[in-house]
């Protein structure tokens, strides 16, 4: 059995150009990417994760959040180094500072989030 968050997306094109060239996802079925777009729904896949957008999600959608684990934590740090290089800017978000760097958690993650245009929150990390 493979999760699969379904995170909502007021505007599949802006959504997809976050996804696709900010971080490292890349459409699951490239070949229905005009259908997926008229139908409101495309599946993204980044090293074998996968994460579905909508915009059919009622009539008051909230933000989601999800848990993205990666190998190492070196691997969270090159992440936001990639995304902040390619235009990732969450400088506002001064009151979080998980969103401004990778830090170590008391728990034993080093985690890094991301917010995507729609307020979803991606969490990166990696157990130390």
């Amino acid at each position: 059995m493979i999760a699969v968050p379904v995170l909502y997306s007021s505007d599949l094109l802006r959504s997809l150009a976050f996804y696709t060239g900010v971080l490292d996802f890349e459409l699951r079925y490239p070949e229905y990417r005009e259908l997926s777009l008229r139908s409101g729904v495309i599946d993204l896949v980044c090293d074998g994760g996968i994460v579905q957008l909508s915009r059919h999600m009622g009539y008051q959608p909230t933000a989601s959040s999800v848990n993205l684990e990666m190998e190492t934590p070196l691997q969270v740090d090159e992440a936001f180094a990639r995304y902040t290089v390619r235009g990732l800017d969450q400088s506002h978000r001064t009151a979080s500072p998980v969103h401004l760097a990778p830090l170590d958690q008391t728990w034993g993650t080093r985690e890094v989030y991301v917010d995507d245009p729609d307020g979803n929150t991606l969490c990166f990390r990696a157990w130390r």
